[in-house]
């Protein structure tokens, strides 16, 4: 543990009484965190500035950039704690799978992983082979102080559809037909993928992030039987492999109502939900013990300040009694919206909720 670590777990000091962290610990809150996926970059026009002719990849491997575009909404929403910017093939291009992210597609993969022989292809991943990471998480945690910064990582299932379909998929034709057809290989693909996942996070964890998200952004697409058979043990391994560090652990995907109770049994600290399902019926489905967050409609920020004042106390009313709330949009930003809307969001959940 190094020294700037809390004996109360393995968080830095700096950050351990942030309001974020304390409401993934289900602590009382000073007022309701705020931040948003998909916060650093997209809507921004420093962003898109700083970003002007750099492939998204490249981008994600320029420590100064990383720690830059990381801190942009930071500096400009006063959000509770910074996302590092990446992508969830960061990890997959490391280990050499031949892979791209082409504007207005997202990932594309050269070769599919598909038969047993391909599984070769997914060798460990080691710290070396995402320095850049390690370096930008320092410049970052020197720039935050009291600023949690969260890591992330793309969960198995999602990593697998990406590899299995070659890119992105509207009914993951190719990936259920493996899991269905070779329950055994799936099996496999999703163990080494956890194995993969969880070095990228603990990285991540031990360069100064200060929580983790797992994002499985598909896996909304499976039935609660399936994700508990051939999702669930290599989610659950990757949350088992960083719980050691003693950092809030966050689970989400999207059109995952049906799954919101076997996300949590699956490790996470936080579920986070999407618009679909109100808070207070999510956390009946999760259960006692966890903090929740979320859940505005990214859309909603299209509308009057008046109608996102009045879904956003909604979403506050609905959360009154929760154990921790974390309040998030229920996806990413969207690329058009006004970065004013979310900076007026901030401050509103802020001051609704100070001191209640």
């Amino acid at each position: 543990m190094s020294a700037n670590q809390s004996p109360a777990g393995k968080q830095p000091t700096a950050t351990y009484d942030s309001a974020f962290l304390k409401a993934c610990r289900r602590e009382p809150v000073p007022h309701t965190p705020v931040w948003f996926m998909r916060q650093a970059g997209r809507s921004l026009p420093e962003y898109l500035k700083v970003r002007e002719g750099i492939p998204m990849l490249e981008s994600c491997m320029r420590p100064e950039l990383v720690a830059e575009i990381t801190l942009q909404p930071v500096r400009r929403h006063g959000v509770d704690a910074a996302i590092y910017f990446s992508d969830i093939v960061v990890p997959l291009k490391a280990i050499g799978i031949d892979l791209d992210i082409k504007p207005g597609v997202g990932p594309v993969v050269e070769n599919p992983i598909r038969t047993r022989a391909d599984l070769q292809r997914l060798r460990d991943l080691t710290p070396e082979d995402v320095s850049y990471v390690t370096e930008a998480i320092g410049l970052l945690t020197a720039e935050l102080g009291a600023t949690p910064l969260i890591g992330f990582a793309g969960a198995p299932f999602t990593l697998a559809s990406y590899l299995v379909e070659g890119g992105p998929s509207r009914n993951h034709e190719n990936t259920k037909a493996l899991m269905y057809g070779d329950p055994q290989l799936w099996a496999d693909l999703l163990d080494r993928l956890a194995d993969i996942t969880a070095a990228f996070l603990k990285v991540q964890i031990e360069a100064g992030a200060s929580a983790v998200q797992l994002f499985d952004s598909w896996v909304g697409a499976l039935s609660p039987a399936d994700y508990r058979r051939s999702v669930m043990p290599a989610s659950g391994k990757v949350f088992e492999a960083v719980a050691g560090y003693g950092v809030p652990r966050i689970h989400f995907g999207v059109g995952t109502g049906e799954l919101l109770g076997l996300m949590g049994e699956a490790g996470a600290d936080v579920v986070g939900v999407d618009w679909r399902v109100p808070l207070d019926e999510a956390a009946r489905r999760v259960g006692p013990g966890k903090a929740l967050q979320g859940n505005l409609d990214p859309a909603v920020l299209f509308s009057t300040r008046q109608a996102v004042e009045t879904k956003t106390q909604e979403i506050l009313d609905a959360a009154a009694d929760l154990e921790g709330h974390v309040f998030n949009l229920g996806h990413g930003v969207l690329p058009t919206t006004d970065p004013d809307a979310l900076t007026r969001l901030v401050e509103y959940v802020h001051t609704q909720t100070a001191a209640r």
